[in-house]
């Protein structure tokens, strides 16, 4: 006679602790349910609505300058620290990790123009409106030392920015002119001119490091090769741009922040026409900064806000402000991928999280394994109206909501205008112009 005998194994359904949920077996053969879609729909709908229920970027404030702040750069090697420089010609190293001024240096008389941090991390240089290049030691003076720079360069006019090569013991200034200067001597290696307007902004690329971009006020983003001794080629827009960011991911392709409100990215390979405009700002853009990923960049704007857009789409995804912050001047994206800081006019650097709802600290695996399915849910139902009507949906100041509302009614007007010249002229005659075509207005090899 055989018996059959029902063996249960208690772990399978027993709780190790009291804290643990109840584990609750599930048969995953899909006739036992039929309404799977509905759930996940409900599921993904709550996720959406919890995010911006949790969606508080703002961490901290950094106070301590006492004029608006100008410039800052990323530490190479460390993520705890970051330097930043104020109106008055001071510069300050911060301490991230306690919230805390670690080092203040009067630099420069007049405005800190431009700062950059050596590959290594070792040492940072700056250049301020006294026309000089100061090159710093990064750690702090030992007891009883004075605070003085490595060394000191005095130019014939001002310098109005500077960025060190990715690799090597070279930096360059730009000014009247972009100069690149070897960190053992006095005088530029090679200066590259292309017109007579001041140079605002210049760039190494972080991949082909022999690459460097620069804006200058006559409109033109111009591009460089260290090895030779004539610029590239140049691409001229409708309105100057005031700075430029490389994707760290993609050689070739690079941010600009325009007067214009918008940012166009660009292939520096084909310049007649950017790859994206990004318009969502209603000021002058006034800085950009790529994430390390490379697929966002971060934007500082006059009107008051930052904008965190993905590298293809032409609408931010993601826009912060406070009642306090003021003209945004400068921005960075943290090297870890987590943190955006900003500086502004009213001499604060504010802190906040590049992801708004994500949650600090450790996760559980099991809060883990929730987060990323509802990431999924969310990612799968994203084009259904009500889930992105709730994932857009963000609060404006009033100024920038009733900017925005205008500039649409403007924008709608121009080109219903141009519709109605096209439609009653001659065929031909009234030519369309795609919108990334209408921002360039020539390229100069």
């Amino acid at each position: 006679m055989k018996v059959k005998v029902l063996c249960r194994n208690p772990d399978d359904y027993i709780r190790e602790t009291k804290k643990d949920l109840h584990r609750v077996p599930r048969n995953y053969d899909p006739t036992l349910h039929p309404f799977e879609v509905p759930r996940e729909y409900t599921r993904a709908l709550n996720a959406t609505k919890l995010e911006r229920v949790f969606a508080k970027p703002f961490i901290a404030s950094l106070d301590g300058h006492r004029d608006g702040v100008n410039c800052m750069v990323k530490h190479p090697k460390s993520l705890a620290t970051v330097l930043s420089g104020a109106c008055d010609g001071e510069v300050k190293v911060w301490n991230l990790t306690k919230r805390e001024c670690v080092r203040t240096i009067q630099a420069h008389e007049g405005f800190v123009r431009g700062m950059c941090a050596r590959f290594c991390g070792t040492s940072f240089f700056t250049v301020g409106d006294d026309k000089t290049v100061k090159h710093w030691k990064m750690d702090s003076p030992g007891y009883g030392e004075k605070e003085e720079p490595l060394h000191t360069i005095l130019g014939k006019t001002v310098y109005t920015g500077i960025d060190h090569h990715w690799k090597e013991a070279v930096y360059a200034t730009c000014g009247q002119q972009v100069d690149i200067w070897d960190e053992q001597r006095s005088s530029p290696m090679r200066s590259f001119t292309w017109g007579v307007d001041s140079i605002s902004c210049v760039k190494f690329n972080p991949i082909e490091t022999y690459l460097l971009g620069s804006c200058a006020s006559d409109r033109n983003i111009v591009l460089y090769d260290m090895r030779q001794s004539t610029p590239l080629k140049k691409v001229i827009l409708e309105m100057r741009s005031n700075s430029i960011c490389w994707n760290p991911m993609e050689a070739f392709i690079f941010t600009a922040a325009n007067e214009d409100y918008n940012l166009y990215t660009f292939d520096m390979r084909f310049l007649d026409n950017p790859i994206m405009v990004h318009m969502d700002h209603v000021s002058a853009v006034l800085d950009v900064d790529y994430s390390p990923t490379g697929k966002e960049f971060v934007s500082a704007s006059f009107d008051k806000s930052i904008r965190i857009f993905p590298a293809d789409k032409g609408h931010s995804r993601e826009v912060y402000h406070t009642k306090r912050m003021q003209h945004v001047i400068s921005v960075k994206w943290s090297l870890d991928n987590k943190y955006i800081l900003c500086g502004s006019d009213e001499m604060n650097i504010r802190i906040w999280k590049a992801n708004a709802s994500e949650k600090l600290g450790m996760l559980a695996p099991r809060e883990k394994a929730a987060l990323n399915y509802n990431e999924k849910l969310k990612e799968k139902f994203k084009h259904h109206p009500q889930i992105k009507r709730i994932a857009r949906h963000r609060h404006l100041p009033k100024m920038i909501y009733s900017q925005a509302k205008e500039q649409r009614i403007m924008k709608e007007a121009r080109r219903r205008k141009e519709k109605n010249r096209r439609k009653h002229s001659k065929p031909g005659s009234v030519p369309f112009v795609a919108e990334k075509k209408k921002h360039v207005v020539a390229v100069v090899k």
